[in-house]
């Protein structure tokens, strides 16, 4: 079976949020096609590989992405075009080689991730092999990871007109196998959702399906968590645990961070003594974005702080590339990274990321974005890393559902094989 590629195409689709983003069919020799495409962040760290925008202001408000697609259809496919799709590796580098620049501004993370991806499910189709089987790097690392669902927003993801922190997650890590996860997820979300309406909070929907509901202080979602948990049938903690995201990038200010519904002003030290209170308090397995992305020495006191009780994952300070992670561990900054491959552009690029941390006996979790598609690579990508954990957002709205959807298929195709990731996945 000749698996070169012989035809790239792409186009310009709408993600979930209704902006552009950038779809790619490739074509095998032997006729085997594969479709791809990228997602979009709302929340964006400094460092991230740069997304390429028409910035045209006469058409989606500057977000087209026609030059990203044309980037596709002749550099990228040009560099591409009759080598094996099953060497991935040669196919990042020729892209990467194609783009010429450190952050893939001339080309687009955009327009290489999908290429990158769109070649990696043709090549498994054409071994015959399931995506998250086809890129295992050990046949004995795959693993159903734990969902950790976003359900209820703040910040940015809520127009900041709730809490300042922007992600409260459950992630069900006593469940005894994935679909049970997602059961009882989708259980504690519903219920949340009972207990917001005869609050008097409004029940409408973030960008990642979490609720968005005006509350008055950081703390009072962990409240309505742990009371939707209990008022489900589950044991908070045991069963379900929570995990936060403050990206707290977003409210760090002139050196200080700034809480918005507290009418608070804290340093590094005194955010730090905020989140062990609330660690002392609440059921909570991990804390994402915990500081903001430069705060380097804030992170190693937060990590020497609260690292041998809870996951501290870096998300803005990493961007999934591996030089930062490589500063991080070096400085004992955070103990866990957070993967999003449209951070740094490629598939070879992604596992390099994940590979780094599982040496040094860091965590991973890997994430969607805020502007999603119903492409489930991450679902399929988590598997094969056995990073244990995948954060996709609320056990609602079709882009998220569709990478749950796609978990509950693996396990069903892995069958007496299949193992949960569960408590174990969450470092500390």
């Amino acid at each position: 079976m000749k698996t070169t590629i012989e035809s790239i195409k792409a186009r310009e689709i709408l993600d979930s949020r209704g902006n552009p983003t950038v779809e790619v069919d490739l074509i095998l020799a032997c006729g085997i096609a594969a479709r791809a495409a990228t997602p979009s962040g709302a929340s964006t760290g400094l460092h991230e590989a740069v997304e390429l925008r028409d910035k045209e202001p006469g058409r989606y408000k500057g977000k087209g992405v026609q030059n990203a697609v044309r980037a596709v259809n002749t550099e990228l496919a040009g560099a591409v075009i009759n080598l094996d799709a099953t060497d991935q590796g040669a196919i990042d580098r020729a892209l990467l080689k194609a783009d010429g620049t450190p952050n893939k501004e001339r080309c687009g993370a955009n327009a290489i991730l999908a290429v990158s991806i769109a070649a990696a499910r043709a090549a498994a189709t054409a071994r015959g092999e399931p995506l998250w089987r086809y890129l295992a790097v050990d046949p004995s690392t795959p693993v159903l990871p734990v969902p950790c669902m976003n359900i209820l927003n703040g910040g940015v993801h809520a127009n900041w007109q709730g809490p300042d922190f922007q992600e409260y997650m459950i992630a069900p890590v006593g469940a005894p196998c994935f679909a049970e996860a997602l059961r009882w997820g989708a259980e504690v979300y519903h219920t949340l959702r009972s207990i917001l309406k005869a609050r008097g909070y409004a029940v409408g929907v973030g960008d990642e399906g979490g609720f968005a509901p005006a509350v008055p202080t950081n703390t009072e979602p962990l409240d309505l968590i742990v009371a939707a948990i209990e008022e489900a049938g589950y044991a908070p903690g045991r069963e379900v645990g929570i995990a936060l995201d403050p990206a707290s990038s977003g409210f760090f200010v002139e050196g200080i961070y700034r809480l918005r519904t507290e009418k608070t002003v804290l340093d590094s030290t005194g955010l730090i003594e905020r989140y062990r209170e609330l660690v002392d308090a609440y059921p909570i397995v991990s804390i994402e974005d915990g500081l903001a992305e430069d705060d380097w020495e804030g992170w190693q006191r937060l990590t020497a702080s609260l690292g041998d009780r809870v996951e501290l994952i870096g998300d803005d300070i990493f961007v999934t590339n591996v030089e930062r992670i490589g500063r991080g561990i070096a400085e004992r900054t955070a103990n866990s990274v957070l993967i999003k491959p449209n951070q740094i552009g490629t598939v070879t690029e992604t596992i390099a990321a994940v590979e780094l941390a599982r040496r040094h006996g860091w965590g991973a979790m890997v994430s969607h974005r805020s502007g999603e598609t119903v492409d489930s690579f991450i679902a399929d990508f988590t598997v094969a890393m056995g990073t244990g954990k995948l954060k996709t957002g609320a056990p609602a709205r079709g882009e998220r559902v569709e990478k749950y959807n796609q978990l509950l298929r693996i396990e069903e195709e892995m069958g007496s094989m299949a193992r949960y990731a569960g408590r174990a996945a969450f470092v500390r």
